[in-house]
């Protein structure tokens, strides 16, 4: 099997000896005050993903993204760019446009002020009334610092960020093998939760819950603390690496169909061409690489191309610090974001975008939490989870699962019979995100 490099900036992500031991307690999921220190500290200072660079294709075509109490427009240039705006008109504050589309211009709905894509004032009413002069052309959109990178537009509010691959680093090196540009959105959802935003970030910084929580995982993918690689990073970035391939502890009953079992004959392996569970699940997992190795090319999968052993195989499991996190599976992305609710911190939002890489001949995907899916751009709608019944589409799939768990911990966190986390050294990543978010409030980052 090939050697996968280990990356220099790499910390051991079950080691608490990398940790400071700061307390991780209940005010942090329900304070006004903490929550106004996030904002002040750290969501002006990070980077946002606005969209994708998909919904970007002509001159024209924009996305907004509405954060808190702020609102950007992030807009294509006729030269091929992107620039971000801030979302208001600079007459008397009012809000430009409440939804991404298309428009030559953008048109202020209190007074009719016109301003280009490119921010500048291009018209507006009784322009000789104005004393200080004729503010066409003079008066430009306040601008953000914008880039792209994994098929995403991003912005930050802070002139003075690290640029976005620095941000990102080593994300960018460690996924370069994936054409995340070509991925299409099969399926997207923003879900209300009546839950602290943080509640994902820490849920997708260990796999401890995973026998409990989502028992149909360890006969897909191997969790098993010992068996996977957990990882993290100085800028509060982090990943688990998993094989996909059988738990060894965790069995499935005698006689019900395995799922690495469809996987490998997908790819002409036989599953009872071994000689036990233990030789399917190891030796079959080599072979499956073997076997994608040899016929990628021929059934369509251009995207295995640049593909290492490790990424034709396994599931690196990545959160990029603080809100975003990234399934990187060998045929499919799943985006997760958690943001704030404006005025509640115990609220938040929940974005799940499905996304699949395009296979030659196919039409139909299998988008892992939303089931079978048309290969097909979807629009992103708008739902309360409403103890489940608000998305039917992924009842039972893993991320819902994790939803089910949310009030529960938010009264958990409001209870006084908490007062911090007690840790297994496998959800050492979990203290690592709060002592890196600390860092932000206390201005050292």
């Amino acid at each position: 099997m090939e050697t996968i490099p280990v990356h220099p900036l790499t910390l051991n992500g079950r080691d608490p000896g990398q940790l400071r031991g700061d307390p991780i307690t209940g005010d942090r999921y329900y304070s006004p005050e903490f929550a106004q220190r996030e904002w002040d500290q750290l969501w002006t200072k990070i980077w946002h993903v606005a969209g994708r660079t998909q919904e970007l294709q002509e001159p024209g075509d924009f996305v907004v993204h509405d954060f808190k109490s702020e609102s950007v427009i992030c807009v294509k240039q006729d030269d091929g760019s992107i620039k971000a705006f801030y979302n208001v008109c600079l007459h008397r504050g009012m809000k430009l446009v409440t939804e991404g589309g298309y428009n030559n211009n953008f048109h202020c709905p209190y007074h009719g002020w016109v301003w280009g894509r490119d921010g500048v004032l291009q018209e507006l009413n009784d322009p000789e009334d104005f004393p200080q002069g004729n503010p066409c052309n003079k008066l430009r959109l306040q601008e953000l610092r914008c880039d792209t990178w994994g098929g995403m537009v991003w912005y930050t509010m802070n002139p003075d960020a690290p640029a976005l691959l620095d941000y990102l680093s080593p994300m960018p090196e460690l996924y370069k093998n994936y054409p995340m540009d070509t991925a299409v959105r099969v399926f997207a959802r923003k879900i209300k939760l009546n839950c602290n935003w943080k509640f994902a970030t820490d849920n997708f910084s260990e796999s401890y819950h995973t026998r409990t929580a989502h028992p149909q995982v360890p006969p897909w993918i191997d969790q098993d603390y010992w068996s996977s690689r957990s990882e993290m990073f100085p800028n509060g970035h982090g990943r688990t690496v998993q094989p996909m391939r059988p738990s060894l502890r965790d069995r499935l009953p005698e006689g019900e169909p395995l799922p690495f079992d469809f996987i490998l004959r997908q790819w002409d392996i036989d599953p009872d061409s071994y000689p036990d569970f233990d030789a399917k699940a190891m030796q079959g997992w080599l072979d499956l690489k073997a076997a994608k190795k040899r016929l990628w090319k021929e059934r369509g999968y251009k995207h295995y191309e640049h593909m290492n052993d490790e990424e034709l195989t396994d599931s690196p499991h990545t959160v990029i610090f603080p809100n975003v996190t990234i399934s990187f599976l060998p045929d499919n992305l799943i985006f997760f974001r958690t943001e704030p609710d404006a005025k509640d911190p115990t609220k938040c939002t929940f974005d799940l975008w499905c996304l699949a890489f395009p296979v030659e001949g196919q039409k139909e995907v299998e988008s892992v939490m939303a089931g079978t899916q048309p290969l097909q751009e979807a629009e992103s709608e708008t739902c309360e989870f409403n103890g489940g019944l608000g998305v039917p589409e992924i009842i039972d799939s893993i991320v819902w699962q994790d939803m089910m768990l949310s009030e529960g911990q938010q009264n958990g966190w409001q209870s006084q019979g908490y007062t911090d986390s007690y840790l297994a050294g496998q959800e050492t990543r979990v203290r690592f995100f709060h002592e890196v978010l600390n860092d932000y409030l206390e201005g050292r980052r």
